[in-house]
């Protein structure tokens, strides 16, 4: 029974972030542990409603109630067992996720404060490593199936893990020179250090999950060859297709880059600080790509360009404006436009913005301005408004707005257009529709049998629990495709969308 009272008693709180200046001169995490106290305070804030919509603010469909009174009462334990039935990776999600299940909490209603339902999973996950750590549970009877998994983000290692767990050999292709995907390289360390991704491959290796990397599938290995080896593949590549804008004067400039190549490059960094080796960085040609002492410009309003933001100033940038297309969001809900439960329109200040920088709303990049040598040394800005027409955004340039801004280093966050145009495609004969990614039938087939695919290269860029719950539903279409025994859980189908307004 849980506490009915405790949302009255207690309000919402989080843990202190590490003060900014300690913060920015390393790349640790934001965020310390909360406190066994401060935490279970929280968790008794649920009311464990009679219809709770935080299930249906979760994709993967976690028993958040019950993980809160579990905690509440002191049962660690069982805490951690709940959350793992529905989450192979609640360390990954409690530090990333942006918490769709707390914009769908009861006591968010009316502008109300909701549950620290995030911060409550990653204490569990957190307590789960201190307890006894990540204990691997191997299949006692291998069903003598093998199933290669294309890709090592989120989607791909969820698959992994419940097929192993069901009997089946697993092998997990990647095209990096590390396991985790965009964990791994796209992720800053001050919002996951790596050692949580580490813990998991080696539960996952423990298991029975085979990993290879450097094998770019479709070049290093052919469709066919992997066919001949496995019995059904699940092609989980991601949505790295950067977004860009060719038409904009001076793209061409040198200075100008994808968001992603300036993440990439300083993550590689700090992995090779923390193995001891000397590292600049750089793109893969060895185009510088630092922010060191730069006017450093961000085209984007999301979680990239916050990303790029916390990075520029922990790399010493002189100076950062991030841009973004749109007004300013309002500070609440507006309930007229996105009522509770769905995912609202607010501002959103990630911790990277308290670090420095300026925002500026409502404004688009006219011209990338060229020092005369080909390097951009400036953007030309003009204010805008922005509105919808048939589907379309029509972007209109208020008269006499522009101005220019500083900028040796400009990055581009505008978002992705779907997984990218690669030799494996054509050679299972998979087509990307029109939004980029690649579709599913029912049982998250695609066009070629045996062929599945799950996460962000079939649902486009989304968020991390789309990816896992993705990754989890296809492994369960697998398993029934190679005949295993028993149902996986499938949290989603392909067609599954968030909530939404009608």
């Amino acid at each position: 029974m849980p506490d009915p009272n405790g949302f009255l008693r207690y309000d919402r709180r989080l843990p202190a972030r590490r003060p900014v200046p300690v913060r920015i001169s390393d790349w640790r995490e934001v965020y310390p542990p909360a406190g066994e106290e401060l935490i279970r305070e929280q968790a008794t804030r649920c009311m464990d409603c009679g219809i709770p919509f935080c299930h249906d603010g979760c994709p993967l469909g976690n028993r958040i109630p019950d993980w809160n009174d579990l905690v509440r009462t002191g049962n660690w334990d069982a805490a951690v067992e709940s959350l793992h039935a529905t989450n192979n990776f609640p360390e990954f999600t409690g530090r990333l996720c942006p918490a769709p299940c707390e914009a769908a909490c009861v006591l968010g209603i009316g502008g109300g404060q909701p549950v620290t339902i995030k911060q409550v999973e990653v204490e569990i996950a957190d307590a789960a490593v201190a307890r006894g750590g990540l204990r691997p549970r191997p299949v006692p009877a291998p069903t003598g199936r093998s199933v290669a998994v294309v890709g090592s983000g989120p989607a791909g290692l969820a698959a992994a893990q419940q097929l192993a767990r069901a009997g089946h050999a697993v092998t997990v292709y990647e095209r990096d020179d590390a396991i985790g995907g965009l964990l791994r390289y796209g992720i800053p360390d001050f919002k996951l250090e790596k050692q949580h991704i580490d813990r998991r491959l080696a539960q996952l290796a423990a298991e029975g999950v085979q990993f290879r990397t450097g094998v770019d599938v479709g070049v290093d290995v052919t469709a066919e060859q992997l066919r001949a080896e496995h019995d059904a593949v699940l092609l989980a590549c991601g949505a790295l297709q950067g977004r860009d804008t060719p038409e904009t004067p001076g793209r061409q400039l040198r200075g100008v880059h994808q968001a992603m190549a300036h993440l990439v490059a300083a993550n590689r960094v700090v992995a090779a600080a923390g193995d001891g080796r000397p590292a600049l960085a750089v793109l893969s040609d060895g185009t510088p790509i630092d922010a060191a002492g730069k006017h450093v410009v961000i085209i984007g309003g999301g979680d990239t360009a916050a990303d790029c933001l916390g990075v520029a100033h922990r790399q010493g940038a002189a100076g950062v404006h991030q841009l973004d297309l749109y007004p300013e969001p309002p500070q609440t809900r507006d309930a007229a436009r996105d009522p509770w439960p769905t995912w609202p329109w607010v501002l959103r200040s990630y911790p990277a913005h308290e670090e420095g920088g300026e925002r500026v709303f409502a404004v688009a990049v006219q011209e990338f301005v060229d020092d005369g040598t080909g390097q951009v040394k400036g953007v030309r800005i003009a204010e805008v408004s922005v509105e919808k027409r048939d589907g379309r955004r029509i972007v209109t340039p208020l008269p006499g707005s522009e101005r220019e801004l500083p900028a040796d280093l400009v990055l581009l966050a505008i978002g992705f257009e779907g997984t990218e145009q690669q030799p494996l495609l054509e050679q299972f004969g998979v087509r990307r529709n029109t939004r980029g990614a690649v579709d599913a039938r029912p049982d998250w087939q695609t066009d070629a049998d045996g062929v599945f695919v799950a996460g962000d290269m079939h649902r486009g860029a989304s968020l991390i629990v789309w990816a896992i719950a993705e990754g989890r539903a296809a492994a369960a279409a697998i398993h029934t495709y190679l005949g295993g025994v028993g149902e996986l859980p499938a949290p989603v189908d392909p067609a599954r969308q968030p909530l939404a307004a009608r």
